[in-house]
């Protein structure tokens, strides 16, 4: 993987994306230790492995012996320290608030040995945000994945000024080692490649809900149905989380000033409710728990 091999990894957050991409690295054959200060959130993802690889085996995506070998390779944990002293490689993906991530990458820089890269998942903080905290700037990049991390194909590497190209290119094959296709990104944008054209669909769908042109439902068929994506808008920021578009929106505030920057109405609205998404049961839509 670049000039750098990679046998243990540290995922930090036990979440969505933690739980997914640490299950990515164990079913690709790489040592994985999923980190979370919560036991809760490392009780729920160790029994969404237990569920997930029997229906691997049982579609005949998998054979019983990979299965086993991957949940063999896939440890959970609360204690950093334990979980990250020995690894090659980080992939930190907590909560998207920055004072968090500067401080787990300050205590990171001293538990992990001097070569192991140190990425973050975050799909709106540039790493250069969290270079600083560390005595290796130049190990430090963003490693973006897409919900759901076991099934989207695509990671975005972002190469900051201060990331080596060795760090970019261990990086980009660590990626491709996953199963991914990744893009670089050779210098640092807000946003990415994705989000920000993401951005400008979802400012609009919005609009038209927030102005009563039409509502969730038909706009997520106009998409779906008309532009061919996937999923429309409402769904994607379900499946997402609406306290990360909520997040998001007002770190682009404070930092512009920019009245237009502020969450929708709607998101403010729904973010106070506690409707996140499909993991709160409600959102946009409503789900079974």
């Amino acid at each position: 993987m670049g000039d750098m091999k990679i046998g243990k990894i540290a995922v930090i957050g036990a979440g969505n994306m933690g739980h997914q991409i640490s299950l990515c690295c164990a079913l690709a054959g790489l040592e994985t230790t999923c980190i979370d200060v919560s036991e809760e959130q490392l009780q729920s993802a160790a029994s969404f492995v237990k569920r997930y690889l029997p229906e691997r085996v049982s579609r005949g995506k998998l054979s019983e012996e990979e299965a086993a070998e991957a949940e063999k390779r896939l440890r959970f944990t609360a204690s950093l320290e334990q979980g990250a002293r020995e690894v090659d490689f980080v992939i930190e993906a907590v909560t998207e608030k920055l004072d968090l991530k500067k401080d787990l990458f300050r205590r990171l820089d001293q538990i992990c040995p001097p070569q192991a890269v140190l990425a973050t998942n975050s799909s709106f903080f540039v790493s250069s945000l969290l270079a600083p905290e560390t005595d290796r700037p130049d190990r430090v990049c963003n490693m973006h994945f897409f919900n759901p991390a076991l099934v989207m194909k695509c990671v975005e590497v972002v190469k900051g000024v201060h990331t080596s190209a060795e760090t970019a290119a261990t990086a980009m094959a660590l990626a491709r080692s996953l199963g991914k296709k990744p893009v670089l990104l050779h210098k640092e944008i807000y946003g990415f490649l994705v989000n920000r054209i993401l951005r400008r669909i979802m400012d609009e769908a919005l609009y038209l809900l927030d102005t009563g042109v039409a509502s969730a439902e038909d706009i997520d068929s106009a998409v779906v149905n008309a532009l061919g994506h996937p999923m429309g808008p409402f769904t994607l920021m379900d499946l997402t989380g609406i306290d990360l578009s909520y997040h998001a929106a007002m770190e682009r505030y404070r930092k512009s000033g920019d009245p237009a920057d502020k969450p929708s109405p709607t998101v403010v609205e729904k973010y106070v409710k506690g409707e996140w998404g499909r993991k709160k049961g409600s959102g946009f839509y409503t789900y079974e728990k």
